[in-house]
């Protein structure tokens, strides 16, 4: 008998994870590897950042703290959530975990019972459904295509809601496609979760910072303050503050459920590292001029990739409005061989091709719920996607009818 928990089995690992692990392997064996699979910043944290940490440790801020955190980031957060968001929260309406996915992984625990369902628009970030099915909910997956942008729609949430449901989950700007909801976008989407009090929402706004052109970020809470009282509003330091290794992710809710989710904390990571917490409290409190300054190297990143993979025999790539990842389609391609004669079936083929092919690592849109697509991260040096992206380009121009 395995000691595996059957649970598991319903599961699977992280493809994005997955990706990026296969891509060092390959590196590490030799081979000439270009890796766009990673949601991670290329820039180093700001020297500001490290500055405090290197303090705190000095200081002897090394022991346990309490498990939501020490005061001093609470307020931090409070402060951030008013500033940028206009939103009100106290202490207690705080909660602090190891990055934005524990966060999510308390909120599900703490409040999914066997059989809750939980919307989850498609594409979405690969581990939203498998974090519901751990908790024994059901996810019902809306898929939203580039029609739409990518977005759900008013009517396709009416239609999903059923008395099961306890969650939507909102992400924007999105990962794995960049598209951003707008102010009358989140309206709409309000009007129609007022009519359903016993559905709650999980807005996952880790990309906040990371717009371009003229998108404005609002978050729902934000422009339905009527929503706010069961509405979570997640965040983190990983992406615009260049923190992924420091692992900080915080949310905003209702004290009921925040004392639940800090319960079971309690039971599992107890608290995130107190030098990473007082890193965090550099960073929220501190200069945001370099956000802006990165913002507009990603932005010359994006045009440059949207503009060569749309040059692509078979791909067509929107422009996305935030984020660091584009959702090129790939379903110009799908039936066609490469120059060995493997057909490309589907979009898992055509990136297992390229990756053989080209050494180009991306990850295939059914990851993400939503094919025939694939996700490409332009967070990382402008010579290197230039490169990838004529690999790119190369490898299609190979395939054949």
């Amino acid at each position: 008998m395995s000691i595996v928990a059957k649970r598991l089995s319903a599961i699977q690992p992280s493809p994005t994870i997955a990706v990026s692990q296969k891509a060092r392997d390959l590196a590490a064996a030799g081979r000439d590897v270009i890796s766009l699979g990673a949601g991670e910043p290329d820039f180093d944290t700001p020297q500001h950042i490290i500055d405090a940490a290197k303090q705190a440790l000095d200081d002897g801020k090394t022991r346990y703290t309490a498990v939501n955190g020490v005061p001093e980031l609470l307020d931090a957060i409070i402060a951030k959530f008013k500033r940028d968001n206009d939103l009100d929260y106290t202490r207690d309406e705080i909660h602090v975990s190891c990055g934005g996915k524990p966060v999510i992984f308390n909120a599900m625990m703490a409040s999914l019972d066997p059989g809750d369902e939980v919307i989850v628009p498609a594409p979405y970030w690969v581990s939203y459904p498998d974090i519901a099915v751990l908790f024994e909910g059901k996810p019902v997956i809306v898929d939203c295509p580039k029609e739409s942008n990518f977005k759900l729609t008013p009517q396709q949430l009416e239609a999903a809601i059923t008395p099961k449901t306890k969650w939507l989950i909102l992400n924007s700007p999105s990962n794995p496609t960049g598209s951003g909801y707008t102010e009358a976008d989140l309206k709409a989407l309000a009007e129609v979760l007022m009519r359903h009090p016993q559905v709650w929402v999980f807005t996952d706004d880790i990309y906040e910072h990371l717009v371009y052109d003229d998108f404005e970020f609002k978050t729902i809470a934000q422009v339905a303050p009527e929503l706010k009282s069961r509405t979570v509003t997640m965040n983190g330091m990983s992406k615009a503050y260049c923190m992924t290794g420091w692992r900080v992710g915080f949310a905003g809710a209702p004290a009921e459920l925040v004392k639940a989710m800090t319960k079971v904390q309690s039971q599992s990571i107890t608290h995130t590292a107190a030098v990473s917490q007082f890193a965090a409290i550099a960073a929220l409190n501190g200069p945001h001029d370099f956000i802006a300054k990165n913002n507009a190297i990603f932005k010359e990143r994006r045009d440059l990739v949207v503009s060569m993979l749309n040059q692509a025999n078979g791909l067509s790539c929107a422009t996305p409005e935030g984020a660091f990842y584009v959702y090129p389609s790939c379903e110009g391609v799908i039936g066609k061989k490469t120059p060995a004669g493997n057909v490309i079936k589907n979009d898992e083929d055509f990136v297992t091709e390229l990756l053989e092919a080209e050494g180009v690592a991306a990850v295939h849109g059914e990851a993400f719920g939503l094919s025939p697509h694939f996700r490409i991260s332009y967070a990382t040096g402008t010579d290197l996607l230039e490169d990838a992206c004529t690999r790119i380009q190369r490898f299609c121009g190979s395939l054949s009818s």
